[in-house]
Formats: structure tokens, C-alpha cells, sequence
């Protein structure tokens, strides 16, 4: 079969590298990709966003199947406009990705049919969301509506810092109109665990739990970032929460998008927050998360384009999904400066090394320029090992990292640590 990637970052490194462990793949694409992804596949110098351009393409060089990864192009509607041309897509349609491109969207979802989530309000209007906000009290919860690349929510401490976030968003036009409409909500306490969940509409079969690490610096300090590191499973997420959560939360929400006429195929990512009453959803995601992708992938035992297409035909009861004992850790190695502001374009160095160690390098701001590999992004690298416990998987991400190097390399010492 040809198939074809949309995205450019690490979630679709892994996701390319796994399908290309499948018999049925005999050409694979990845459209735009990267420097690493052109060693698996073959890069296709086609934005992630460009629905036309994109489904032009695949029509033209005849793809028999096609993962659409990133939220943008799903909310976009690229899957629908790829199922209009007769092209077999990995993906939610814009009106179920909804649950990611609007939070306003999916808290009124979880509202109508009882889905355990924080206490929220939403505003268009600045004067009433800052009073809203001074009525509360601190700490609180900001969250751009829209999407806004895994930076639009701010865990204010301080009303200050509150009110400061909502003229970011809607005044200042931080996130442009991503933060017209903000959802200001109550600051839940507790361990926060994700976990990813494949859906054919009406099935759903969860993946290994994970978590992520979002802040910049060690010590969970700093700006949120698109995430610096993330391993799976978490020892958290136990068998008993793990029901809870398939009963109060997973099976509802499948339900509750079928019932809307918004029935929801590819993957859905269930932002957990396990605290004293319960697990409640931090929030929705449309798709693979990133970096928690690369370890969890590295855990899947099953071919994975068996699972895309099960996903797709509405068969997913049918697949046996597995996955190894052990656990897995995936280290990213960012750019000095992200999120905020950085330099790229410098050489790489170290990489065989890495995976000479045992590790495989995901690559997610790289480009390939006369046989170097060179930064061009943020989070440039996921360093990713797996081992026999959390504990091995940690330290051979760490020892697997060392023999890299680029200028200004940035990444934290204590994934999986705190």
C-alpha cells in the first residue's frame, strides 16, 4: 500500500517509523516532514495546512491511505475533504476534531452529558471575564478557546497573572483569534496523566497511559512548552482508575459525539487530572500527542496501519492490540531560548551515536542540508528508550542523549523524575 503522513514534527517521525515496521506499506510519504522522517520515508514539500494542495497530491500519486496527525489540517477538514475524493483517512472529521479546536466546544459537551471536568465559565467579553476572574480568586485556570500549539493555557497562581493572561489572549491577540473566546475555569489539584485512545466511532480501545512534561525548566519552572519529555506507562494510572475512567469518562464521550452527529474516528487524547473525588478531564485533544507519542509507540507490539484501517471500517472490535512489558522514556533536546525565543540552523552532531546506544532520535525540528542534519525548530530532538522498568527506560533516554550536541541544546534533567 502507499501511504502518506501529514506533519513535519516527532509524533510523526514515530508515527512513520512504526508504519514503516508494517508488510502491507511498500511506499511511504510524509508530507512536509523532516530531516530525520526522510530517512524512513520520502518528504513531500506540501504544508501540513493546505487541504487542497494536499489532497491534490495524494489523488494524483494514487495513495491508497493517508494519517493526517497535526490538529490544524483536522480541524481544517482535511480528512473530509480526503473521504470526498475517495481516499481512505486516519483522522476525525472537522465537526468531531472540534473537541480540540474548541474548549468551549467540549466543556459544553462534558457539561450536557455529565463527564467529570472542572468547574468553568466562558467569555467573550474582556471587562466580564477580568471580574469573573477577581470574584474567584486565585489560583485559577485560563484557556484560550482555539487552537494555539500546546501553549493557550495559562495556570495562573495570582489573580494578577490571571488577568494579565486574559488581555494576552484577547486584547493583545496572543494567540490571534484562537483567544477571542477564553474559558476561565477552577484550578484542579492532583497528578495529571494522558491517555491516548483509538476510536472507530463506536469503539474505543485505550493506549498505555503517559505523561508529559510541559514546563521549559527542571522543577516543572518556566513557560509551558509544547511538551520537553514525556514516558509511558505512568505508575499513577492504576487498574482501578484505569475503569473509572472507561466507565465515567472514555465510553461517554465516544457516546456523547455519536449522539451529536459528530461520531469520532482516529485518535482521541484524554487530558486526565486524578484528583481527590475522581479523574476529570483537563481536557480533549483530536490526535496523537507530542512528545507522548514517541514512547507510547515504542511500547505498540501490533502493526500499526492494521489499527488505522480498523479505525477507519468501524472494526476496531476486532483488532487485538498489544503492547511490551517494560516502559519507555522520550527526552526532548530543544533549542536555548524555546518556547520563547531561539536561533536554529546549527549542525547536529552526535546522532549515530545515540542510536548506537540502543535509543532511536525522533526528529522534530530538523532539516537535511548537504549531507548534515541542521535545528530548525524549538524541540528539535525526542531521544526515546525503552526498558525493562521506568527507571531503566529514564536512564538509557539520559545516556542515549549525551553523545549529542548542537549550539545553545537545552532539555531537562528530570523527566519521569518529578
Amino acid at each position: 500500500m502507499k501511504v502518506l503522513v501529514v506533519g513535519g514534527g516527532g509524533r510523526e517521525h514515530a508515527i512513520c517509523w512504526k508504519l514503516a515496521q508494517s508488510p502491507k506499506v511498500t511506499e511511504l510519504y510524509c508530507a512536509p516532514g523532516n530531516g530525520g522522517i526522510a530517512q524512513v520515508a520520502t518528504c513531500v514539500p506540501i504544508k501540513a495546512t493546505d487541504v487542497d494542495g494536499m489532497g491534490k497530491w495524494a489523488k494524483e500519486n494514487a495513495m491508497d491511505f493517508v494519517m493526517v496527525a497535526p490538529d490544524d489540517p483536522l480541524a481544517l477538514g482535511m480528512v473530509d475533504a480526503l473521504e470526498q475524493a475517495g481516499i481512505p483517512a486516519f483522522g476525525p472529521r472537522a465537526n468531531a476534531a472540534i473537541i480540540e479546536a474548541s474548549k468551549a466546544f467540549s466543556k459544553e459537551l462534558m457539561k450536557k452529558y455529565h463527564i467529570p471536568t472542572a468547574q468553568y465559565e466562558t467569555f467573550t467579553d474582556l471587562d466580564k471575564a477580568l471580574a469573573y476572574i477577581r470574584a474567584q480568586g486565585a489560583p485559577i485556570v485560563v484557556k484560550a478557546d482555539g487552537l494555539a500549539l500546546g501553549k493557550g493555557v495559562v495556570v495562573a497562581s495570582t489573580v494578577e497573572e490571571a488577568e494579565q493572561a486574559v488581555r494576552e489572549m484577547m486584547e493583545d491577540k496572543k494567540f490571534g483569534e484562537s483567544g477571542s473566546t477564553v474559558v476561565i475555569e477552577e484550578c484542579m489539584v492532583g497528578p495529571e496523566v494522558t491517555v491516548l485512545a483509538f476510536c472507530d466511532g463506536e469503539h474505543l480501545v485505550p493506549m498505555l497511559s503517559s505523561q508529559d512534561h510541559k514546563r521549559a525548566y527542571d522543577g516543572n519552572q518556566g513557560p509551558n512548552t509544547g511538551g520537553m519529555g514525556a514516558f509511558c506507562p505512568s505508575p499513577k494510572y492504576t487498574p482501578e482508575i484505569a475503569e473509572r475512567c472507561m466507565k465515567e469518562i472514555f465510553l461517554p464521550t465516544v457516546a456523547a459525539l455519536k449522539a451529536e452527529g459528530r461520531p469520532f474516528k482516529g485518535v482521541i487524547y484524554f487530558g486526565l487530572m486524578l484528583t481527590k473525588d475522581g479523574p476529570r478531564v483537563v481536557e480533549y485533544n483530536a490526535r496523537f500527542g507530542d512528545p507522548e507519542t514517541q514512547p507510547i509507540l515504542s511500547m505498540l507490539d501490533t502493526d500499526l496501519l492494521d489499527i488505522f484501517q480498523a479505525c477507519v471500517d468501524g472494526t476496531l472490535d476486532q483488532v487485538d492490540i498489544k503492547w511490551k512489558s517494560g516502559a519507555a522514556c522520550c527526552l526532548v533536546l530543544a533549542s536555548g531560548g524555546y518556547p520563547v525565543k531561539y536561533q536554529s540552523g546549527y549542525p547536529i552532531s552526535g546522532l549515530a551515536e545515540a542510536e548506537a546506544l540502543g535509543a532511536t532520535v525522533f526528529h522534530a525540528g530538523t532539516k537535511a542540508e548537504d549531507g548534515a542534519v541542521l535545528t530548525a525548530g524549538g524541540r528539535v530532538l525526542g531521544v526515546t528508550a525503552t526498558g525493562g522498568t521506568l527507571e531503566e527506560a529514564i536512564a538509557a533516554a539520559y545516556a542515549a542523549a549525551k553523545p549529542i550536541s548542537f549550539q545553545d541544546m537545552h532539555f531537562r534533567t528530570d523527566i519521569g523524575k518529578v
